[in-house]
């Protein structure tokens, strides 16, 4: 299931001057992307019916499962990401750029 999907780094670098910030800003937006995907995970496992506290076994819950498989059928977040820095989506700049004196 696991597949190896290669950049070509010539895309890269006809988007970003420096294959090195392409790549550690589509680091980042990944990691934008996977902390909005647990938030939206966690938000649909609080809102399924939670059983009873004094129950003791583990019982699979079959619309947790089904939330899992959903999440689970979703493209990796770095693979989102660099989508999106191929695709111009992103865009970033240096903090310096952003001090005015």
């Amino acid at each position: 299931m696991n597949r190896i999907i290669p950049v070509d780094l010539r895309r890269v670098e006809g988007v970003a001057a420096n294959v090195y910030e392409a790549i550690i800003a589509a680091g980042k937006r990944a990691r934008q992307i996977n902390d909005d995907n647990r938030l939206e995970y966690n938000t649909i496992l609080n809102s399924l019916a939670v059983g009873n506290d004094d129950d003791f076994e583990e019982k699979e819950n079959p619309d947790q499962l089904k939330a899992a498989l959903e999440f689970e059928k979703r493209p990796k977040p770095h693979l989102q990401a660099m989508e999106q820095v191929l695709n111009s989506e992103v865009k970033y700049r240096y903090k310096e750029d952003e001090i005015t004196e």
